[in-house]
C-alpha cells in the first residue's frame, strides 16, 4: 500500500500562491495527479505529471496558474498554484496512477486543505 503525504496548504488571499507538496516512497514508478474537492462537490482533476516529469495535463480551469512538477530524487511531486481565486478553495488530493494521460488514481494522499479568502 502506498502511502501518499500532502503538504503546504492554508490560507491565502485572492491573488496569492502557494505551493502543495506530495511525498512518498515509490513514487517515482508512478505517475502523479492533483485533484480538488470544495465544499459540497465532487473530486475534480487538476493536474498530472508523466514519470518523467515531461508531459503535463491541465484542467483548463488552472491553465495558465498552476504547474506540476516532479522531483523523483525527492520522492516528491508539487502543485505550484498562482493568482489564486476565491474558487480555488478546496482540499486538494495527491495521487498515483499508472498513465498521466487520462489520469486515473491508484493511491489517494489524505488531502490537503487550501482556503482562498477575497
Amino acid at each position: 500500500q502506498m502511502q501518499l503525504v500532502e503538504s503546504g496548504g492554508g490560507l491565502v488571499q485572492a491573488g496569492g500562491s502557494l505551493r502543495l507538496s506530495c511525498a512518498a516512497s515509490g513514487l517515482s514508478h508512478y505517475a502523479m495527479g492533483w485533484f480538488s474537492q470544495a465544499p459540497g462537490k465532487g473530486r475534480e482533476f487538476v493536474a498530472s505529471v508523466s514519470r518523467s516529469g515531461g508531459s503535463t495535463v491541465y484542467a483548463e480551469s488552472v491553465k495558465g496558474r498552476v504547474t506540476i512538477s516532479r522531483d523523483n530524487a525527492k520522492n516528491t511531486v508539487y502543485l505550484q498554484m498562482n493568482s489564486l481565486k476565491v474558487e480555488d478553495t478546496a482540499v486538494y488530493y495527491c495521487a498515483a496512477g499508472q498513465s498521466y494521460y487520462s489520469f486515473t488514481a491508484d493511491y489517494w494522499g489524505q488531502g490537503t486543505q487550501v482556503t482562498v479568502s477575497s
